[in-house]
């Protein structure tokens, strides 16, 4: 079997941006609900809790771009108790396309943006910084 999923297979998208056919399996992968929307305004195809960083690194990171290399080495360490949840994400990205939902307002620097980097590397947890 193909371990390799390629890079249009996982997208990423803002929460509060409107759901597209071309998003395939929405999945928010935030702790908390974005305020303000409905369940159906997101048409999620799952919210996956064990995939969002704990509120504590939340909290710590802050969106700060200094603490971004460490924020993705902390979050990878918390995923991998969830390795069966991640791996999980990896295949459904290997058969089509999936879109992590985030609500940050940060673009950039945000958790989706770290766990497709981790979803697509062929080290997968234990690519880094």
């Amino acid at each position: 079997m193909n371990k390799t999923i390629p890079a249009h297979h996982v997208r990423i998208k803002r929460a509060y941006e409107s759901a597209a056919r071309e998003d395939g399996e929405r999945i928010l992968v935030d702790r908390l609900w974005p305020r303000g929307l409905s369940k159906d305004t997101l048409a999620l195809a799952a919210w996956d809790k064990d995939l969002s960083p704990s509120s504590e690194l939340r909290q710590w990171f802050n969106h700060d771009s200094a603490r971004w290399d460490e924020f993705r080495r902390r979050y990878a360490a918390e995923l991998r108790p969830h390795a069966e949840r991640f791996d999980a994400l990896r295949e459904r990205a290997r058969k089509g396309v999936v879109t992590l939902v985030y609500s940050s307002r940060e673009p950039h620097i945000n958790n989706a943006v770290a766990l497709r980097e981790f979803l697509l590397s062929p080290r997968g947890l234990d690519a880094g910084p």
